[in-house]
């Protein structure tokens, strides 16, 4: 049972992902959380550094899908904003969301990896589709306030430790 709530990397930030390793490892397309991923949670704008890190990812060939459990508004704006296909209202960790976001992306289940800041949303609902899953430190410590309970069972289930890095893994 904890094995499906396992990230196979645990990284800072985006900005620690290696892109050259993904694709090495066969991955086409980013399912991305926006909340605490991306930018802060609630936050309306993309950060410089995040734009550059779009375009290292778009450089690479790797197509991204914004997939958030937020209302629709808030995640079609930003990802028209930094020019990302979008999910809202994912009801992650459900299936449905992640298998449209492969489709909308032309990948499947071994070429996509999963990239958020939740155990019990991104990364339970990566692996039950066993998708590489890529769990990052929240951006800060705003959050809605049922996340923030949640959090605290992440903490007591499992403290937080790396993950293999990408190289090490089969």
């Amino acid at each position: 049972m904890i094995q499906i709530l396992q990230p196979q990397l645990f990284v800072q930030s985006i900005y620690d992902i290696d892109l050259n390793r993904l694709v090495e490892r066969g991955v086409r397309g980013l399912i991305l959380d926006l909340d605490n991923t991306l930018v802060g949670w609630n936050q309306a704008t993309a950060s410089d550094e995040l734009r550059r890190w779009l375009g290292e990812v778009k450089a690479h060939q790797l197509k991204t899908c914004i997939v958030s459990n937020n209302m629709s508004e808030r995640v079609e704006r930003f990802g028209r904003h930094i020019g990302v296909m979008t999910i809202a209202k994912a009801a992650k960790p459900r299936r449905r969301a992640f298998r449209l976001a492969m489709r909308k992306m032309g990948t499947h289940h071994r070429q996509t990896a999963v990239v958020g800041d939740q155990v019990f949303t991104d990364i339970l609902g990566g692996n039950r589709l066993k998708l590489f899953t890529i769990l990052v430190l929240p951006l800060n410590e705003r959050e809605f306030w049922t996340t923030q309970l949640v959090r605290r069972l992440e903490r007591a289930l499992l403290p937080r430790r790396e993950a293999p890095r990408l190289g090490d893994q089969a």
